[in-house]
C-alpha cells in the first residue's frame, strides 16, 4: 500500500521518510536504537500537525522493525479506511478554513 521506493535503513539513520496514502500521512524517524512510525491526517506536514492527532508506535531500527512498522502502517489505513477516506475527500477544506 504505502510506497517504500528509495527506503533503506541507512537513508533513516540520517534523514526521516514521509509520505501519504488516501488521506493518511505516514512518517518514519531513527532514534538510537529504535524506529518511530507516525500516522495522521492530510493535508498538514508532520511539523504542523497538531500531536494530539498523531499516532505512534515504536519499533526495532532493524530490517525486521521496518517490514514491522510498514505493515502497522498498511493495516491502520485499512482499519479505518472509512476515516482516511473522508479526510482525503475534505483535506482542501480543512486546509482553506485555517
Amino acid at each position: 500500500m504505502i510506497s517504500t521506493l528509495g527506503l533503506s535503513l541507512n537513508a533513516l539513520k540520517k534523514e526521516p521518510f514521509s509520505g501519504s496514502h488516501g488521506g493518511m500521512r505516514y512518517y518514519l524517524a531513527s532514534s538510537g536504537e529504535s524506529l518511530a512510525a507516525y500516522i495522521y491526517p492530510e493535508p498538514w506536514c508532520f511539523e504542523a500537525a497538531p500531536d494530539k492527532q498523531k499516532e505512534k508506535k515504536e519499533f526495532p531500527l532493524s530490517r525486521e522493525g521496518l517490514d514491522e512498522a510498514v505493515a502497522w502502517i498498511s493495516e491502520r489505513y485499512r482499519t479505518d479506511h472509512d476515516h482516511w477516506e473522508r479526510v482525503d475527500k475534505d483535506k482542501m477544506r480543512i486546509l482553506l478554513n485555517t
